[in-house]
């Protein structure tokens, strides 16, 4: 491992963590946490796109989150009536989660906003650097995981 490569290490986890404060930011501004910010994108565009709600496992895959804190994102937003919670008569431990039109109207502007900016930001790299740069940090975060999952760490 070279000068160079811890250099350019810090630098790109140092853009990374601007761009978890700038999330962080933008949920504070309107009214949540970031973690709930996560929760509500992928329940916003579910009722969006599918409608069809989904289950505690499924959010909790989709927003890297943990069980405990998702499900205690989802009884407060229960509380607030921008969710439905609802068993699924197979297996009652599933719950389909499933945004209500309180809950679409609530952070239908805040959640549309930042996916617009995530969409131009993107566009104004060519189609060929979108795909080195996701191509890329795909492999950074393979490549982090099994390091920071070794055993024998150094």
């Amino acid at each position: 491992m070279t000068k160079e490569d811890k250099k350019n290490a810090y630098l790109y986890c140092k853009f990374r963590d601007e761009q978890f404060a700038l999330y962080d930011e933008y949920a504070k501004r309107n009214g949540m946490m970031m973690k709930t910010f996560l929760v509500v994108n992928v329940l916003f565009y579910d009722a969006f796109y599918q409608e069809g709600g989904m289950t505690q496992k499924e959010i909790c895959r989709r927003t890297f989150q943990s069980k405990q804190t998702v499900n205690l994102i989802i009884k407060n937003l229960l509380a607030e009536n921008y969710v439905t919670v609802t068993e699924v008569p197979e297996n009652k431990r599933n719950k389909i989660v499933r945004m209500t039109d309180a809950g679409r109207a609530r952070f239908e502007k805040v959640v549309r906003h930042i996916t617009w900016a995530e969409d131009r930001a993107m566009s104004k790299f060519t189609p060929e650097e979108q795909k080195q740069l996701i191509a890329l940090s795909r492999r950074f975060t393979q490549e982090l995981t099994r390091l920071v999952n070794e055993e024998n760490a150094k």
